[in-house]
């Protein structure tokens, strides 16, 4: 063997070890770096817009979008999760209690003897719900220890994110012009790969995301309308539920208007029911289209599949992680059967 594939397989080995130690290195803030990489995708045009102002001071241009970000995106997610976390208490509270316990398993079982009623078969069936509200408080209450216990690592992860943001915005062209010459492949070729990631991106973000995100506050709205108990908390759940497709919000609307039937509130169960089915139900068909936008349209098989398999893996930033990933493969395997077209026909 040469010498000089020697220093080649040396080089390579080592290239190798230090990458991998340097992915541990910042293992712990990939979420943070991922989130700050779609919020400069995002508010790019944004940025573009103060910059052009601002031409002789780029850095003063990027803390603007920072605080733009902040303003519009940071601050009602901070106050969302203060009110999901406070009503998450309320239920706590509420089913530790000898009386909602109680009353919630009177309305169970009145509701499965009138099910009995219907159908004689199926006689002699009723139900205990200690156990289960027992093992449920378990795990919200070590969850939400989890999450406090976590607060210095937010705290971090949320500077983190904040100096990755200003950087990425100042010197985001600089690094896109690394990232074109360290790669192999065409200048042209990373280019279409970029601009394919940052449609993926918008696509994502204004599309599936946004879409579920409206939803939510919609489903929101019609739970505070219809008096259902913790509105804020189920709407949040139907913003993750708007991610499954062809049922969506139906998972959190559904069971919401089959408590206020059970509980003898038939007409706010039907008024739930129907706005259900025209207000939140038809945001998809009617702002889906407006909002993805000419980005990567992916099924919406493939967008809950990703999603899913994205939280599984990566963790929560899965949810972003998951579609991207997705969205890579298929412009590398677009960029593919490109070149063998162009390929065989030379």
């Amino acid at each position: 063997m040469s010498n000089t594939k020697l220093q080649v397989y040396f080089i390579v080995s080592i290239l190798l070890v230090i990458s991998v130690l340097t992915f541990f290195i910042f293992q712990p803030f990939l979420s943070a770096l991922v989130l700050a990489i779609m919020c400069v995708v995002v508010f790019g045009p944004v940025h573009t817009k103060i910059l052009s102002h601002l031409k002789e001071w780029p850095g003063l241009a990027a803390v603007a979008a920072i605080l733009v970000i902040l303003l519009f995106v940071v601050t009602p997610l901070t106050l969302l999760g203060t009110q999901i976390f406070h009503e998450a208490g309320q239920i706590y509270s509420y089913l530790a209690d000898e009386d909602g316990k109680s009353a919630l398993t009177n309305v169970i079982n009145s509701s499965l003897r009138d099910f009995q009623l219907l159908f004689p078969a199926v006689q002699g069936f009723s139900v205990d719900l200690d156990q289960y509200i027992k093992q449920g408080l378990e795990w919200l209450l070590a969850n939400l220890g989890v999450v406090f216990s976590n607060l210095a690592k937010i705290l971090i992860s949320l500077f983190v994110f904040l100096i990755a943001l200003y950087y990425l915005f100042k010197d985001g062209h600089k690094i896109r012009k690394f990232i074109v010459a360290l790669s192999p492949l065409s200048d042209a070729d990373d280019e279409v790969i970029l601009k394919r990631l940052e449609n993926s991106v918008n696509s994502i973000v204004r599309g599936s995301l946004l879409i579920g995100f409206i939803q939510g506050i919609l489903t929101m709205i019609g739970f505070t309308i219809f008096s259902v108990p913790n509105p804020v908390l189920w709407g949040s759940l139907a913003m993750i539920a708007a991610l499954v497709p062809g049922i969506g919000t139906t998972l959190v609307i559904a069971p919401a208007v089959l408590f206020l039937f059970l509980t003898g509130e038939t007409v706010s169960a039907l008024g739930l029911f129907a706005w259900g089915a025209g207000a939140v139900g038809l945001v998809d068909n009617i702002l889906g289209p407006k909002l993805m936008g000419r980005g990567m349209h992916l099924h919406p098989l493939l967008v809950l599949l990703s999603v899913l398999g994205g939280l599984a893996f990566f963790g929560p930033i899965g949810i972003f992680l998951g579609p991207l990933t997705l969205s890579f493969l298929i412009a590398l395997l677009d960029l593919h059967f490109s070149l063998a077209k162009q390929k065989s026909s030379q």
